[in-house]
């Protein structure tokens, strides 16, 4: 097809002027070029994107809301696993003792919430932790809701409340089920906020977790450290289990893109994103290469939290950069990972305690009113791509073809813009951020089939598909009415911007576009 062949759907004078702007985007030596001949087939598409999605803590899944939002997330994108916090904290009812103190499990709460996640078919990427106070050593503990961070104070009665959670869930969803699930031990213990003991400490708690886990069923898949910090703990677990013969079938761990700050349970510190577009992407890289290279060179490996930044109050994740950065570190590390869990799919997250605004930089593809962020539209858009990728030498684009005849192309331009000197996130990404202009783009397919073929234009960028714009342009109110939530849904539904017929002759489809900086645009052709 050539431009001067597309068919609007409806008025004359509308064909005509397409025609005009056709000849007058000629493809030139200053636009990009995305080329790909269809017969050349790169594989299956990679669905590592999809393989799993974090939530802040398991409590928080027992909410309707909640519940109601992973239920969209899962009808418009569909993740095979989650994870979260807190499986086994107190406000999950799990584990006390009797005055002689003996032992006394509850898991009528988690069987609620796996019952629920199972009916919306998605998994449990179980991560086993904090402790329980009752069978906790110290007092120590983490976050708004206080998940005790201290080791046991008995590893027979930890291995005993293992033993008998996985035996339970054997009993309630059988063995084939449980086969295909994740047991993670503990998250992040190589930095004191989430784990006040030793790495020696973490190694004996993670060797009487995973033999607890494997007595019951050798097929049963545990690993960890769920690190935060690149790559002493992954390295020491690897080592150490290579030497002492500890069972482990994965390493886990996280990877945050910012330069400047660290923890936050409060919400308070600042946060500088890394503008160095390697960030994150090459971490994930490097990690599959020290796997590679160490005695166990066949572990899975997977990212159980990754993002922009790793506080619930950086409003990088509102805007509409987002979706461009997800997109860039998916692209650059799909192939070195098993999976790469971003965090969180909610704003409903209550790790420094419920937030006062709609928008307030939270994690979540969604926020509180389940408002659709650049970042659900960015998974949205990849769920889109078809079962096989076409080759292709640009390396911030897709190419994928359907079962059904489909043909999809998604492109998007990766700019990172950290804030200027002296300002951090909390204040720069607050604001309104209009995008600079990019190179356009020329998209040249060839061996396509001939045929009369419905495009669609799908776009993220600033002023496109962009809640938190248009939450800006309300005012930013504190308190969102039913009215502006509307006006904001709108905004950001997801719809097409642009729908015609276009009819390919001599196997040949061409589209030219403006783009700006962090734009994303998804061209959808179905043949009719």
């Amino acid at each position: 097809m050539t431009l001067t062949n597309r068919t609007p759907l409806r008025l004359l004078g509308a064909m005509l002027a397409a025609f005009a702007l056709a000849f007058a985007q000629a493809p030139s030596a200053s636009q990009r070029l995305i080329a790909a001949d269809l017969d050349q087939v790169r594989g299956p598409h990679s669905k590592v994107f999809r393989r799993c999605i974090g939530a802040g803590r398991a409590n928080e899944g027992l909410r309707a809301d909640w519940q109601q939002q992973l239920g969209v997330v899962q009808r418009e994108i569909g993740f095979d696993y989650i994870r979260m916090h807190g499986l086994l904290h107190d406000d999950m009812g799990v584990y006390r003792e009797d005055a002689k103190g003996n032992s006394i499990y509850n898991f009528q709460y988690i069987d609620e919430l796996y019952d629920a996640l199972l009916r919306l078919h998605i998994k449990p990427f179980v991560e086993l932790g904090f402790m329980p106070s009752a069978l906790a050593s110290g007092k120590d503990t983490v976050f708004w809701w206080k998940g005790n961070i201290t080791p046991p104070k008995s590893y027979d009665k930890w291995a005993a409340l293992i033993t008998a959670l996985v035996r339970h869930w054997e009993q309630r969803y059988g063995t084939d089920e449980v086969k295909t699930w994740y047991f993670e031990v503990w998250n992040e213990p190589d930095i004191k906020p989430f784990y006040t003991s030793t790495l020696g400490e973490y190694l004996k708690l993670y060797r009487v977790t995973a033999e607890a886990i494997k007595k019951i069923n050798a097929a049963y898949r545990v690993g960890g450290p769920a690190s935060a910090i690149p790559y002493s703990f992954e390295e020491a677990l690897v080592q150490f289990c290579a030497k002492e013969k500890v069972p482990i079938d994965f390493v886990a761990t996280h990877a945050y893109g910012v330069k400047q700050g660290f923890f936050d349970d409060t919400g308070d510190r600042g946060t500088i994103l890394d503008a160095d577009p390697a960030a994150v992407r090459s971490r994930m890289v490097h990690s599959r290469e020290l796997i590679r290279n160490s005695p166990l060179p066949n572990l899975e490996l997977h990212f159980t939290e990754w993002s922009s930044a790793y506080t619930p109050t950086d409003p990088v994740h509102d805007q509409y950069h987002q979706a461009a950065f997800i997109l860039d570190k998916i692209k650059g590390a799909q192939e070195s990972v098993d999976s790469m869990s971003y965090w969180v799919f909610t704003d409903i997250f209550e790790e420094a305690g419920p937030r006062m605004t709609p928008f307030h930089g939270g994690f979540g593809l969604l926020n509180y009113q389940g408002l659709k962020k650049p970042a659900f539209h960015a998974y949205r858009f990849l769920s889109r791509l078809g079962e096989t990728e076409i080759a292709n030498a640009d390396k911030s684009s897709w190419i994928c073809t359907g079962k059904d005849g489909g043909i999809q192309v998604l492109f998007w331009d990766f700019t990172p813009v950290a804030p200027p000197e002296g300002v951090n996130d909390q204040v720069y990404y607050k604001g309104n951020l209009p995008a600079a202009p990019k190179a356009p783009v020329a998209v040249s397919l060839t061996h396509v089939p001939d045929g009369t073929y419905l495009e669609q234009i799908y776009r993220i960028g600033y002023r496109k598909n962009d809640a938190y714009t248009t939450y800006l342009d309300l005012g930013a109110p504190a308190q969102l009415s039913k009215a502006q939530v509307g006006a904001i849904a709108s905004a950001a539904s997801g719809e097409p911007s642009e729908t015609r017929l276009v009819t390919v002759r001599e196997g040949r489809f061409q589209f030219q576009s403006p783009l700006t900086a962090n734009e994303v645009c998804l061209i959808v052709l179905r043949k009719m």
